[in-house]
Formats: C-alpha cells, sequence, structure tokens
C-alpha cells in the first residue's frame, strides 16, 4: 500500500508531488470510481485510477508500488495503462496549425496569393 500522491508522482503523471496532492484534493482523482479527495488515501494492487494529466484523460490499473521516482523506464511496471484506444489515438494526433502560423499580418506573398483566390489583380 502506498499514498495516492506518491504513486502518482513516482509513476511520472504529475512533475511534483505537489501537482499530484493538489489534483487529489482538488477531487480530480478517483480510486475504483469513488471521487478520492484525500492525498493521504492509499492504493493497493489491482486499484484502479482514474484522473485528467497532461490534457487527457487517463485510466491506469496499479500493479505495484513504487519505492523511488526513477527514469520513465522503471515507472512502467509500476502500472497498466487501460485508456481507452481512442483517447490514445487522439493524444498522438498532431494539431493542423502550429502556433506560429496565422499570427501576424500576411506577408506579401501571402496577399498575392489570396488575392489570386479571390480572382482579384492587386498589380493593375
Amino acid at each position: 500500500m502506498q499514498r495516492i500522491d506518491k504513486f502518482l508522482w513516482f509513476a511520472r503523471f504529475f512533475k511534483s508531488r505537489t501537482l499530484a496532492s493538489s489534483a487529489v484534493n482538488d477531487g480530480k482523482v478517483r480510486i475504483n470510481g469513488h471521487r478520492c479527495d484525500k492525498a493521504s488515501t492509499n492504493v493497493k494492487p489491482n486499484d484502479v485510477l482514474t484522473f485528467s494529466a497532461g490534457g487527457r484523460v487517463r485510466v491506469i490499473r496499479v500493479l505495484n508500488g513504487g519505492t523511488r521516482r526513477g527514469p520513465a523506464s522503471d515507472a512502467q511496471p509500476l502500472y497498466e495503462d487501460l485508456t481507452p484506444p481512442l483517447e490514445q489515438a487522439r493524444a498522438n494526433v498532431t494539431p493542423l496549425m502550429t502556433p506560429g502560423q496565422g499570427v501576424g499580418r500576411p506577408s506579401k506573398r501571402d496577399r498575392r496569393a489570396i488575392s489570386a483566390l479571390k480572382g482579384r489583380d492587386i498589380d493593375g
């Protein structure tokens, strides 16, 4: 058995234990379908955790408790990922526009391309 905030931190779902405990205290984590609002709640093997991390909903089954926060390769055996495949596929999709695109005024080349699409001639 291990505290839920420690487990989420050891399993590398949150960057710090403080972030993990605040997610639990805010009621954003469920253990076996029941809302958990105390970071000191213990999790044990075969518990199913549902929470939001990194902009997506994760569903995992606890396999072991960790002893330390190590590299991601050490965190993989701690849990089994039960996140539905649709959610996993949605997480791997790249956005159509990157943050730098479409910001600011169009260049002269862009304006000419827009005018050509609209069928107008800007040079004459």
